[in-house]
């Protein structure tokens, strides 16, 4: 795997459309985890997906939204916004949706660093995805 240790600034095009329907804005990646940005458009609801073997810590920037994580927190979902952190474990069915009138705006740290698409695995999710 390479490392970039040069500082990376955030792009303003997408990198990639993640498997769940989200927008990634690669940022660095070391030997043992990966940053990169997500956003959400508003309104949106992510496709409900599981990863493989990577957990990820989630920190919100902007914007307002909910995320559910299969037998986490009751099983139901928890609202976030700007400020709120949180951890997807591997092998977690997880979906997110923005409820806010912007886009939902957030840092992913994943450990390890993303091994690319085939990491995740679609899911039955909390809500049904909107296109």
């Amino acid at each position: 795997m390479q490392v970039d240790l040069d500082p990376i600034a955030l792009r303003i095009e997408r990198d990639y459309c993640a498997p769940d329907g989200s927008e990634i804005f690669e940022l660095s990646k070391g030997t043992h985890g990966s940053l990169c940005q997500c956003i959400l458009p508003e309104q949106a609801t992510s496709q409900a997906v599981s990863h493989k073997t990577v957990e990820e810590l989630w920190y919100f920037l902007s914007g307002e939204g909910e995320v559910w994580r299969d037998g986490l927190s009751h099983n139901v979902p928890v609202p976030v916004r700007a400020g709120f952190s949180l951890v997807i474990p591997p092998h977690t069915p997880f979906q997110f949706r923005n409820t806010g009138s912007g886009p939902l705006t957030f840092l992913i740290t994943t450990m390890p660093p993303w091994p690319g698409p085939d990491e995740c695995r679609i899911e039955n999710g909390y809500w049904q995805r909107k296109r």
